[in-house]
């Protein structure tokens, strides 16, 4: 069997109109220390999107979610952010906002392979 490490992770949310709390689940975030993994996995689905708000710029919350995966990555054209160190890149992700791009509470869990954990949660969750 094979060893089982914590990971954290948490929703990324579309809320088109902040003033109405809804939202949409479109990614997870997903960071497991021992495994040095970090990474978000995002599907935005523009007929659901639109049940929502027929007036959401769909490119502009594109980029939102594409500047996620650059943090997590911790790719140069993050800017400082993506020059952290992978948990406090986690932690500048998850940070409560009021924005149209959003994240769930955090929430904690065992896996034994972390991308695979990703894959599973992105597909419960969002799909």
């Amino acid at each position: 069997m094979q060893e089982v490490q914590l990971f954290e992770y948490a929703v990324v949310r579309v809320v088109p109109r902040v003033e109405r709390e809804e939202f949409l689940n479109v990614g997870v975030i997903l960071y497991c220390a021992q495994q040095r993994f970090l990474q978000t996995l995002f599907t935005l689905n523009k007929e659901r999107l639109c049940c929502f708000s027929t007036g959401a710029d769909m490119e502009e919350v594109r980029e939102h979610l594409r500047a996620f995966e650059r943090v997590s990555r911790g790719d140069v054209l993050a800017g400082p952010i993506g020059r952290l160190d992978i948990a406090s890149r986690f932690r500048w992700l998850t940070a409560t906002r009021s924005t149209v791009v959003q994240c769930s509470k955090v929430h904690p869990g065992l896996c034994a392979d972390a991308g695979e954990t990703l894959l599973q949660l992105h597909a419960r969750l969002v799909l």
